[in-house]
């Protein structure tokens, strides 16, 4: 029988939403108007419907909080961003089995009307990054963050997640991760 997982524990270093210090912190974040990035993510959640979707669910997240209109119909009269809309630079079969890297996460963001800027941790630096972040929380723009979970102590490999808060006191972000 192959092993199958339910609630992974976070990582030590890791503050579940939930929990006590995670209440805490999202208030004192709320205080120091650090999330105004987040409630727009937040209106738009959407959990990927496939496990290599992590691009293209945060992609989803990211078009409709920034209020994009996609151009065309979800389902009856509606014009909403969905996974399944998200195949102008890859096929979705391909991408269901592979996931997206970058340069494909901003393909399809251009194609469907964002802009887009990619920053590369190893050719940037932390000020850079702190800027970026506060950026994002401010709710200006949205930066996603494209990150190895294996580095972070967590499952899996690549994954993609939109930033939806920062704490530049404690150089804590939140994140509207799509996945457990």
């Amino acid at each position: 029988m192959r092993q199958t997982f339910h609630r992974r524990a976070l990582p030590t270093d890791a503050i579940a939403f939930s929990s006590p210090e995670g209440r805490g912190l999202f208030s004192e974040e709320l205080a120091s108007a650090g999330l105004n990035g987040y409630f727009p993510l937040a209106e738009q959640f959407h959990t990927q419907s496939e496990p290599a979707f992590c691009g293209l669910g945060s992609l989803v997240v990211t078009l409709n909080a920034l209020s994009i209109d996609p151009g065309r119909s979800w389902k009856g009269p509606w014009r909403w961003f969905a996974e399944e809309m998200l195949d102008c630079c890859a096929p979705l079969a391909d991408i269901r089995e592979r996931g997206v890297d970058v340069e494909e996460f901003a393909c399809l963001a251009r194609c469907n009307g964002a802009d887009v800027e990619i920053h590369r941790g190893d050719a940037s630096n932390l000020d850079a990054w702190r800027a970026a972040l506060a950026i994002a929380a401010s709710g200006e723009a949205v930066v996603v963050a494209s990150y190895d979970r294996a580095a972070m102590g967590q499952s899996g490999s690549g994954h993609f997640s939109p930033i939806g808060g920062y704490c530049s006191a404690t150089f804590w972000m939140r994140s509207a991760r799509q996945s457990g």
